[in-house]
């Protein structure tokens, strides 16, 4: 399925508000997985294609899970807490 957005710029896939949860999930697993070799050998169009859809699927889940756990570890108080070479200051 193509769809196009109101920049004119092509969308393929389906629109992620139309995914249900599952689907969604296993989208933005399978875009994550491929990301590094899109980064590495893709072509800038690839590149630009990967990077708004991965926005578009993060955007999405984002909106679904706006009280989503959030990791003490992946904070900036919580990185700073970490000693050198990531292991965990004793307390």
């Amino acid at each position: 399925m193509v769809e196009h957005d109101e920049r004119g710029t092509t969308m393929t896939g389906v629109d992620p508000s139309r995914l249900d949860d599952q689907q969604l999930m296993k989208e933005l697993e399978n875009i994550h997985r491929t990301r590094h070799d899109t980064l590495l050998y893709g072509s800038n169009d690839a590149l630009r294609a990967h990077n708004e859809r991965m926005a578009q699927l993060e955007g999405e889940y984002l909106r679904r899970n706006p009280r989503r756990t959030v990791a003490s570890g992946r904070t900036r108080e919580g990185a700073r807490d970490r000693a050198p070479g990531g292991a965990t200051p004793p307390k």
